[in-house]
């Protein structure tokens, strides 16, 4: 990636590796772990002018969620209008869209009526 104008890594975590979920420590563990590598990568590949991002959706309708019961997690995506993939792929476009020297470092994306975490 080193010479190419705009290079840049892109990543999907989770408002979960910002904000703590009770009961989710383990996901959340990972999360706050994806957050802190592209940290220290921005500050490592940066000097090259190599972009590094990363997208932290809230609630997003997938089929993820299996250790959470059916019932109670369609309810929830629904009370929160959750986000649709498209959502997610738009705030990628958004960041790789930028003229090389702007760097989107992270984009923190949720529903409007999700208000925790």
């Amino acid at each position: 990636m080193k010479g190419r104008a705009g290079a840049m890594v892109s990543t999907v975590s989770s408002v979960g590796g910002r904000y703590g979920i009770a009961g989710w420590t383990i996901y959340n563990a990972t999360k706050f772990a994806v957050v802190g590598f592209h940290d220290a990568l921005r500050k490592e590949v940066g000097p090259d002018g190599i972009r590094v991002s990363v997208i932290e959706p809230g609630s997003v309708w997938t089929e993820w969620g299996h250790n959470v019961p059916e019932e109670r997690m369609r309810q929830r995506r629904e009370e929160v209008d959750a986000l649709q993939s498209v959502d997610i792929a738009q705030a990628l476009v958004y960041a790789f869209a930028q003229p090389p020297r702007v760097l989107v470092e992270e984009i923190l994306v949720r529903p409007v009526k999700q208000v925790s975490p």
